[in-house]
Parts: C-alpha cells; sequence; structure tokens
C-alpha cells in the first residue's frame, strides 16, 4: 500500500465530487478515480440528482483497464437496499473486476452505513475506509445532516459589527458590512438549496434573496401572519418562494405552508422537515435577529458565518445578531469547532462548525 498515493488520488476524488454542488442535491456529492498501474484510467463524478454515480461513470470511461483497478471514492459505494432507485456501485465494481476500493467515509445513513464495504469484501475485494475523512465529511455535511436528524444542515450567516450589532439604535442596517462581504454572501446563497429570512427582515429590506447567478435557491419566508407584501421581492422574484405561515391565508404568487405556533413563534422544527420533505438538503438563514436567536436557542444551527465590520455602533437599544434566551453558565454556551477566520474586503469572516 502506498499512503502518499492513497492520498494523491484521493484528493482527486474530492476535487471531481466538488463538480456536482447543489446540482445532486439531496444526493451526496461523490467522486471516483480508477488507478491502475500507477496511471489513472478513468474518472467520474455524480453530477446531477437522478444521474450516473460516480463509480459507474468512470467503470464506463476505463473500460477494461477497470479490471484489477483501485477505485477511489469520497463516499461509501452504494449497495442494494430497499426505496433505492438507481443499480446499486457496489455489482459494478465487482463487476468490472476491480482489485481494490479506498473510500473516505462510510455512507453515514444508519440503515445502510457498512453494508458495501461488507458487500465488496465478501466479493474478494481489499478495501481501505478512513483516507481523508474529514475533508470528505465536510464535503457532505449537508448529506450527513439530512440522513442522520431528518432536517436540511443549517448555516447561519450574520453581518455585524464588531460589536455583535446589526443595526444602529435608530435601526439603521444598510450596510454595516462592506460591498465585498455582501457580494461573497450572495455567492454563498448558491451553494445552498434555500435560503430563510423572518418577515421582518422581508418588510425593513424588501431583500431579493438571490444567489450571484443561477439556479436561485428556494425562497423560505418565517411570516406567522402572512403579511408578506403581493409585490416583494422574495415573491416576484425568480425562482420558488415558500412562505411558512400559522394563518388560513394564502398569497399569490407564493406557496404557502401552515406550521404551528409555539412559544416564540413558528415551529422550527415542522419547518425544517417541511423542507426536506421538498428535498432541500441545506438552508442559509440570514435573519434577522429574532430568527437567528431562535435557531441558536433551539440548537438548530449547523454552521455560522460571521462577516465582521471594524466599526462600533454601541447603544443599548441597538440590536445584535444573537440575543433569545442566552445561556446562565459559560459551560452551557454555544462552541464552534474547526473554526477559520477569512477577509471579505475590509471585513473579517468569521467560520465555524457548531459543536452538537
Amino acid at each position: 500500500m502506498n499512503e502518499d498515493a492513497d492520498l494523491r488520488h484521493m484528493r482527486q476524488a474530492l476535487r471531481l465530487a466538488s463538480r456536482g454542488g447543489r446540482r445532486v442535491s439531496p444526493n451526496p456529492e461523490v467522486g471516483c478515480v480508477l488507478v491502475k498501474g500507477g496511471r489513472v484510467v478513468g474518472r467520474g463524478w455524480h453530477s446531477r440528482f437522478g444521474g450516473p454515480h460516480a463509480e459507474p461513470t468512470a467503470l464506463r470511461q476505463a473500460g477494461r483497464a477497470a479490471r484489477g483497478a483501485t477505485a477511489y471514492v469520497n463516499l461509501e459505494p452504494c449497495c442494494a437496499h430497499p426505496g433505492k432507485k438507481t443499480p446499486p456501485c457496489t455489482e459494478a465494481l465487482i463487476r468490472a473486476g476491480v482489485r481494490r476500493v479506498v473510500a473516505a467515509m462510510r455512507d453515514p445513513n444508519p440503515l445502510v452505513s457498512g453494508r458495501g464495504l461488507r458487500r465488496l469484501r465478501r466479493a474478494g475485494i481489499a478495501v481501505r475506509c478512513g483516507v481523508l475523512e474529514a475533508e470528505a465529511r465536510r464535503l457532505n455535511r449537508p448529506f450527513e445532516t439530512l440522513v442522520r436528524l431528518k432536517r436540511p444542515h443549517v448555516i447561519l450567516k450574520a453581518g455585524i459589527s464588531l460589536d455583535g450589532r446589526i443595526e444602529t439604535s435608530k435601526k439603521q442596517s444598510k450596510w454595516v458590512t462592506s460591498p465585498e462581504a455582501r457580494k461573497l454572501s450572495r455567492r454563498m446563497r448558491a451553494e445552498s438549496d434555500a435560503v430563510l429570512v423572518g418577515i421582518g427582515t422581508v418588510l425593513a429590506d424588501d431583500p431579493g434573496l438571490l444567489a450571484d447567478k443561477g439556479p436561485h435557491p428556494l425562497r423560505a419566508i418565517l411570516d406567522s401572519r402572512l403579511r408578506t407584501p403581493r409585490r416583494s421581492k422574495v415573491v416576484t422574484g425568480p425562482g420558488r418562494a415558500l412562505i411558512f405561515t400559522s394563518s388560513r391565508k394564502s398569497l399569490p404568487g407564493a406557496e404557502t405552508v401552515r406550521v404551528p405556533r409555539v412559544k416564540n413563534g413558528l415551529d422550527l422544527r415542522r419547518v425544517l422537515r417541511e423542507l426536506a420533505r421538498r428535498g432541500v438538503a441545506s438552508v442559509f438563514v440570514e435573519g434577522g435577529s429574532a430568527v437567528h436567536s431562535s435557531f441558536l436557542d433551539n440548537g438548530l444551527v449547523d454552521e455560522l458565518k460571521l462577516f465582521i465590520a471594524p466599526r462600533l455602533l454601541g447603544g443599548t437599544r441597538a440590536r445584535s445578531f444573537y440575543e433569545g434566551r442566552g445561556v446562565r453558565d459559560l459551560a452551557d454556551s454555544r462552541l464552534l469547532e474547526e473554526v477559520s477566520v477569512g477577509r471579505a474586503g475590509p471585513d473579517l469572516l468569521v467560520s465555524g462548525a457548531v459543536r452538537r
């Protein structure tokens, strides 16, 4: 076994997998590299939902050269199980005569995790799992959240001042952060299946919630009393708009979904289940403060992205991005893992995964 070669080829499989992007959602992003005699003989990736999987695509490219090759895949090859619509990739690898399979991670679905690897081993194929596992998990966080928690992966984004405010004491919020930060935020939208805000943001800013380029994500609005204006950009813009409400009314131009109210607003767990039912694997939550606080207080945030402008606003009446119930003890505070710090013009971008 050549450790350097395994790492090199798995990195290539991960790069191929990332080409699928949001087009494959709610499926995972998967890439496959076939190597024989130190030479790559086949490449493939899952390019769209419902399309061919990475392994058979790479096998077709390799042809007869696949016999005796090593297959590098960033996710355990799928095996037959109830409800599966596509042919199992394990059987394709076995029929092609692949000698060895290197996987970055097991399938996170507890119903099938490990079954594909066991099937390959029973067929006499050498199997290694865990190469660049952390990188593979980062790539497919939305898929893992969806299959494990039965809800979309939630990314909370906010643009704040150095002292955590999202607006002045006079409620001025345009613009706390820089044009570069807002441009990067629009690019981030394109990486998620849906972008979500509350009715307060719609009424105050009339945002379009569009990505920098299409296809645009689903626009989801939390609006318990259905106050969204018919001519607002979230309703009239391109793509789909979905309004969650407890009202019995409807709104022309947008799909409305009734969900129950709880103590501090709409039932967010029900909202996320409804989004998952519509094939949404990732949600980009943009606020405002009440929405941010509700998601955080309910433990429904998986990742945090904070654009921090080099300015101070101050004032006890100026809202921060996270208020809500808060915590009494530091031991109960929410910690970030895998924290990174970048730049967007003059602003800092702090990103991290919320520890569960």
